[in-house]
């Protein structure tokens, strides 16, 4: 039955109607991944050398051992934001005397075919072949092998687990990679293990005891069994569809928006399109990031008083910046249908900014350990915070008004520019310019303490007459919503 899936895949991609431009776009990538595939061999063959440089003082074999967990852990928060989901169109088998068993191999069997599965064979199998196979022989070469092959294979469906288990819940996915950070962070920054020294504890006994190259083959066989057994629970099309009328409620799911009415239920809403679709998750994911901004600048005296107001803003803003700059793109393929809906464009605003007032809040609350470089770091992050769901979330709602390109949720992330166009970087300048045509001159005459309150100010200001600014947006949209609607119908 594979090859049959395989065939019908074969043809559903020639009829479609954007064979032209999907083989275009596939030649391209296909001479991108070679030519990291390239480089990452490069690195591969001259490996033992590269860690000579980094740990002189260590034994060589000691220290590769050590970056191997390293590896798989970096690799699997990649996996999460790059791999692809595998896909068959499964309703047309389902009503055909096709075994599920069938159609669960074949999605299982193509996500192996992923360049992720490459890297590590290509970056760690030509040392292991240089250094460890003339010293231990081919049964400890074999074994380092094999338990590279288990924990990739243990990589992949862990990954592609989680993603599914995305798609119904976006917390997970928020939840495993804020684990896997919060791993990373518990080693480099808090030092209260070593990851290194843990990886050497397997990798560096696999020389002495090659059957320890089971225990990886083993979480690999049960990952797989775990993807296998899910996709066999929602393969019926009945249990898929009771329980998405079972799941569905309003704004409840967040009892913090149910108090908000119909603006609650949209910025749910929006708030589930950011978590299940990865080009807006990936928005949040860069946001989460910025927040380690501040070990940058707040450690270096070469940055001055005006770098605060700028590493404040970005942090506690960076999701408004990010994810604003492409609105109303992210609803481009249901944008007619909220035009002719019963909702009022005036809620559909509210939810907006009812979003970013709630993502940046979060974002600013993540910043607090910042006062440990002073009390003063906190009051400028609160002003940029105000700031940010004052001014530039209405800069930002302005700026949509005037951007036309679609998004398609359904791609991927990576490498994706689409939406992408000359209002990006119109946007950026005031964005990043506003607070500064307030600060600077009062910083200038050594008055930075009145340019911050006037930052503060103005940012009350148009918080308090929010009501205002959203008449004035919605007038502005009814100008250009069939334009904006034009735009979003060009694919």
């Amino acid at each position: 039955m594979t090859t049959t899936f395989i065939r019908h895949e074969l043809k559903a991609f020639w009829r479609s109607k954007n064979t032209g431009k999907s083989i275009a776009i596939r030649i391209m990538m296909g001479i991108l991944i070679l030519y990291l595939l390239l480089n990452v061999l490069f690195l591969g063959f001259f490996l033992n050398k590269l860690i000579e440089v980094i740990f002189p003082k260590q034994d060589i074999v000691v220290s590769f051992c050590g970056i191997i967990l390293l590896y798989y852990l970096s690799d699997l928060f990649m996996r999460l934001q790059l791999q692809e989901l595998p896909t068959l169109r499964v309703q047309p088998y389902l009503q055909l005397p096709v075994k599920r068993n069938s159609l669960i191999g074949y999605l299982a069997f193509t996500a192996l075919l992923s360049v992720f599965n490459l890297w590590p064979f290509i970056l760690f199998v030509p040392f292991v072949i240089k250094i460890i196979a003339p010293d231990s022989g081919a049964i400890a070469t074999l074994a380092f092998i094999v338990s590279l092959a288990g924990l990739t294979v243990f990589n992949n469906y862990l990954a592609l687990y989680i993603k599914r288990k995305s798609n119904l819940n976006g917390w997970v996915f928020l939840i495993s990679a804020t684990v896997i950070m919060l791993i990373g962070l518990g080693d480099f920054y808090l030092h209260l293990y070593s990851l290194r020294n843990i990886s050497y504890l397997f990798f560096g006994h696999l020389i002495s005891k090659p059957t320890l190259a089971l225990l990886p083959v083993l979480l690999g066989a049960l990952m797989y069994y775990l993807n296998f057994l899910y996709l066999k629970q929602n393969l019926y099309l009945e249990e898929l569809g009771s329980r998405k009328a079972a799941k569905y409620k309003s704004s409840t799911e967040y009892p913090l928006l149910s108090r908000f009415g119909s603006v609650g239920d949209l910025a749910a809403n929006e708030i589930k399109l950011v978590l299940r679709n990865k080009r807006s998750r990936s928005a949040l994911i860069m946001g989460l990031f910025i927040m380690l901004y501040g070990l940058i600048f707040y450690t270096n005296s070469h940055y001055g008083e005006g770098w605060k107001i700028f590493v404040g803003m970005f942090m506690t803003g960076i999701f408004i910046i990010n994810y604003g700059q492409f609105m109303f793109s992210w609803q481009a393929s249901h944008f007619d249908g909220l035009l002719v809906n019963k909702i009022t464009f005036t809620d559909f605003l509210k939810a907006k900014y009812l979003l970013f007032t709630i993502i940046s809040t979060g974002f600013f609350l993540l910043t607090t350990p910042y006062v440990y470089f002073g009390w003063h770091i906190l009051m400028v992050h609160f002003i940029m915070f105000l700031w940010n769901i004052g001014v530039n979330t209405t800069l930002v709602l302005f700026f949509a008004n005037r951007n036309y390109k679609r998004i398609d949720l359904s791609k991927g992330a990576a490498f994706n520019w689409e939406g992408v166009s000359g209002n990006q970087w119109i946007l950026s300048f005031p964005l990043l310019i506003a607070p500064y045509i307030l600060y600077g001159p009062f910083a200038l005459l050594h008055h930075a303490d009145i340019g911050l309150a006037l930052i503060a100010i103005t940012a009350l200001i148009f918080i308090f007459t929010r009501s205002f600014w959203i008449k004035q947006l919605e007038a502005d949209f009814y100008t250009k919503r069939y334009k904006i609607a034009e735009g979003f119908r060009n694919k």
